[in-house]
């Protein structure tokens, strides 16, 4: 049986790179060695690295002064990292404060210097993206998250911003062009769009480092992998090498501008549905929808069916749609792999559901 992968991470990859992964992890260019075994001092990974960011750059068109850095640790390290580089026990940071994962970035940084929450969703439950507010001029740097996985929502348009935007894009990151000039540094950790679980892409202007008085381990100082080329340890050789293959099937389908054709058709297609559907309703603010993570419960009349629309969609192979249990419900993610085919059977099913129910 077909399987259509809803999950919000670590999530679906290309059908394409999947096969040239696994022909790379039993045997990498026919050397007779997998790519597993292979040293990240070697000239075969270095052409590897060499090309992912090369690829990274073309697609997101890098400025000059902006480096790619290959790190791990996923989005939850770069939470105090970001501070721990940036900011000075004695400088404010702003933070717009939409979920779990900006709620967690706040309480990190606060370790490392003050910081001013612009802006906050919590008290309604994140149903919607903070607005309305003023960036001061004074601050570091202003913290954002462009997408929220648990309750899905996602900020369709950047604020212009006196002081440098660090963003974590972990769950929205190459879905969309971006224009990376807005940005002192972008963080994503790679389960979402760009590859396994096991690395992390930073995006950084060079100029934003260096500005802090403490003492930086060599681990946690992005200046020593951007001096290494993300060499400076042995790096997750196998989760970037896919990362790599999946920025070529990203510039072979249209690039940026192709995946958020693909993204908003998928989103589409669900939203219409849910907002038709008896049976089903969305769970935030219309305006503030995510295109990454579709978020939606069953009416509270018919909340009694939710299991047995659980049971038919595992039945028929569609999986990972159970929602977050700070949400409930369902979250169908949509990221840029998961193919057109697997939103229609999801709403084939729920048409179908809502026929014999309603």
């Amino acid at each position: 049986m077909q399987k259509h992968n809803f999950s919000a991470g670590p999530a679906v990859l290309p059908a394409s790179v999947l096969r040239e992964a696994a022909r790379a992890a039993a045997n990498y260019q026919g050397m007779g060695l997998s790519l597993l075994e292979l040293s990240h001092r070697g000239p075969e990974f270095t052409a590897i690295i060499e090309e992912a960011n090369a690829l990274m750059s073309e697609l997101l068109n890098l400025p000059d002064g902006y480096r790619v850095v290959w790190l791990t640790g996923g989005a939850s390290t770069q939470f105090y990292q970001v501070p721990m580089n940036l900011l000075n026990e004695d400088e404010t940071a702003a933070y717009v404060n939409s979920g779990v994962w900006a709620d967690k970035a706040i309480k990190e940084a606060k370790v490392f210097g003050n910081v001013q929450v612009l802006a906050s969703s919590k008290e309604q439950n994140f149903t919607h993206i903070p607005k309305g507010y003023k960036i001061p001029k004074d601050v570091k740097y202003l913290h954002l998250t462009s997408n929220n996985t648990i309750y899905g929502t996602q900020l369709h348009k950047f604020p212009k911003s006196p002081v440098p935007i660090v963003c974590d894009m972990s769950s929205d990151f190459l879905s969309r062009p971006v224009d990376v000039s807005n940005f002192g540094l972008i963080y994503a950790g790679a389960q979402k769009n760009l590859g396994p679980a096991g690395t992390t892409a930073v995006i950084v202007r060079e100029d934003m480092l260096g500005t802090v008085r403490r003492h930086l381990p060599s681990m946690l100082d992005y200046r020593t992998f951007i001096k290494e080329n993300s060499l400076y340890n042995t790096p997750p050789v196998f989760p970037i090498y896919v990362s790599m293959l999946t920025l070529r099937w990203i510039k072979k389908n249209g690039g940026l501008k192709g995946m958020q054709r693909r993204n908003k058709t998928k989103a589409a297609l669900l939203y219409n549905e849910i907002d038709n559907n008896p049976l089903f309703r969305g769970t935030v603010e219309t305006a503030d929808r995510s295109l990454m993570n579709i978020c939606f419960v069953m009416e509270e009349k018919y909340a009694a069916l939710e299991d047995d629309f659980m049971k038919i969609c595992k039945a028929n192979g569609l999986v990972g749609l159970k929602g977050h249990r700070s949400v409930g419900g369902f979250r169908a993610s949509t990221y840029n792999a998961l193919p057109k085919k697997s939103v229609q059977a999801l709403v084939d099913l729920m048409q179908d559901f809502a026929k014999r129910k309603a």
